[in-house]
């Protein structure tokens, strides 16, 4: 059995999850992985899942020659400079998103992989939830004819802490991307316009230091199609996560997903237990599979099913998104050059 030898940088909580994941995957191999806060915790935990090596220089992994595919899980301001030194080492990328807060950087990015002839994946994971998949192929199946409208609801149960904010490049850019990447998935097309509306209705303090807590965005598609999508940093019920497309001979939609499907039904009436309640729950399996995937492409010499183009739309999107808000008008993707 063929076997790809990997590093990861970053071993927070989505480098923890990913190594994890890799670690009971046959296929492979965890040399090294890297963190600029180095303890005997997490030494402990790299040598139960079998990592050899641990260090606080991520360099070590680029310079390593047995070390075939690199895991960028770091911070966003580093993603950049390390898919470029791993596209010149020669390493193939996984880059969880967004790979910058500045599109033209990624450009740039993007440049450095294209030159190496190397394979780059970004973490775009809900592309590979079962439910967002089986949206995408009955619209491309011609199931719902022509799509008109495409609505796409997505909901954190709970804001996140106002030091995350101040680096997270707002909204737009750290939780409706994935939503931009979404739309453009399940209708098949591109976006061509943007509209957005925002309000601070969850925590002022996510106002005072210059982001919203509360969108809705309004979508034009190459295809002629009408989207929206509502994002709340604060859904007390739990997480929302939920994708109608709707055509010219009917419509697919998905709703959330929950721990269980028991009802209780009384004389007061009838209840279910809430979705599940955040990211790591309801989309473990797709990061287990958006993962396998991408091994999968490297040993099999196959494109990558979410390239570095699939982010660099969806930053365009949160650019226009964000400059839309701002200037209190519709801003088309030609101008984001």
């Amino acid at each position: 059995m063929a076997k790809l030898t990997v590093g990861i940088i970053g071993a927070g909580r989505i480098g923890r999850l990913h190594a994890e994941h890799l670690s009971r995957n046959a296929q492979v191999e965890i040399r090294m992985i890297s963190d600029v806060f180095v303890s005997d915790e997490l030494s402990a935990w790299a040598e139960g899942l079998g990592i050899s090596r641990v260090t606080s220089d991520y360099k070590e992994i680029m310079q390593d020659q047995d070390i075939q595919a690199v895991f960028i899980c770091s911070s966003t301001n580093t993603h950049v400079p390390f898919i470029t030194e791993a596209a010149q080492a020669g390493k193939h990328i996984f880059c969880e998103k967004p790979i910058s807060l500045d599109y033209r950087q990624t450009m740039e990015a993007l440049q450095a992989v294209e030159q190496a002839g190397v394979l780059l994946q970004t973490g775009f994971n809900r592309r590979f939830d079962h439910n967002f998949k089986r949206v995408r192929e009955l619209v491309q199946g011609g199931k719902i004819g022509q799509p008109h409208l495409i609505k796409i609801t997505s909901r954190d149960p709970a804001p996140p802490s106002h030091d995350y904010v101040k680096v997270s490049g707002g909204l737009f850019m750290d939780m409706a991307i994935h939503d931009f990447d979404m739309a453009r998935y399940v209708s098949g097309s591109e976006v061509v316009e943007v509209y957005a509306q925002g309000a601070v209705l969850v925590d002022p303090v996510i106002g005072e230091l210059g982001d919203i807590d509360t969108a809705v965005i309004s979508l034009k598609f190459a295809n002629g199609a009408l989207g929206v999508i509502d994002n709340s940093r604060k859904a007390v019920y739990g997480y929302d996560q939920r994708v109608e497309v709707f055509g010219s001979e009917g419509s697919v939609c998905t709703n959330n997903d929950f721990p269980n499907t028991a009802e209780i039904s009384t004389q007061n009436g009838i209840y279910r237990d809430n979705p599940k309640f955040f990211f790591l729950e309801r989309y473990h399996e797709s990061y287990i599979d958006e993962t396998a995937q991408f091994i999968a492409s490297i040993l099999n010499g196959e494109k990558v099913p979410v390239d570095g183009h699939d982010a660099l739309q969806a930053e365009k999107i949160a650019f226009a998104a964000k400059t839309s808000l701002l200037e209190g008008r519709p801003v088309k993707l030609t101008e984001v050059q």
